[in-house]
């Protein structure tokens, strides 16, 4: 991880004055955090036994403030592993794109999520496969204030009428 600061200006930190547009929706995430993860066992069998486990995120901007990318140190149970996400606003749509990079198959890019904040939540659906089955996914991010966040991952096997939140990560600013 980089040792400078991520509140520093740069030029591809967000602009001063950037439009309200949302291309702003993610400057809350800038910096490091400490992660509290839960996750679902098994997904979309019924189960209610998670797994608990910590780990860490740092997030700096990309492309002038038009995106960010994330870089996580998550701690399973049985080892831990590292992932990036990068987001990216389409001023065009008002929409943040997201992809997931799991760094036990770093030459894999997940489906992109699309969505916007609205009312101080944000929601992100995409259409993916799970176990073979075709499914929902939505991110939600919520709870967000100067020094914490909640992001919530949760799929639907039935076009989106129920939902099963399979994990959740609870983020606390680090100091």
């Amino acid at each position: 991880m980089s040792t400078q600061s991520t509140t520093s200006r740069s030029e591809d930190a967000p602009a001063e004055n950037a439009p309200a547009d949302g291309r702003a929706d993610f400057d809350f995430f800038l910096g490091r955090w400490n992660v509290s993860h839960r996750r679902l066992q098994k997904r979309l069998q019924g189960d209610t036994n998670w797994d608990v486990f910590g780990g860490t995120c740092e997030v700096r901007p990309i492309l002038g403030g038009l995106g960010n990318v994330d870089d996580n140190v998550i701690e399973l149970p049985g080892g831990a592993y590292r992932a990036a996400t990068l987001r990216t606003f389409d001023p065009a749509t008002r929409q943040w794109s997201i992809w997931w990079i799991d760094g036990r198959n770093p030459a894999t890019i997940d489906v992109p999520m699309r969505g916007t904040f609205e009312a101080a939540v944000g929601t992100f659906l995409c259409d993916d496969v799970f176990d073979g089955r075709d499914i929902q996914v939505r991110f939600l991010w919520s709870r967000i204030t100067e020094k914490s966040a909640r992001w919530e991952q949760a799929f639907s096997p039935d076009g989106g009428k129920t939902w099963e939140t399979n994990w959740i990560m609870d983020f606390a600013r680090q100091a």
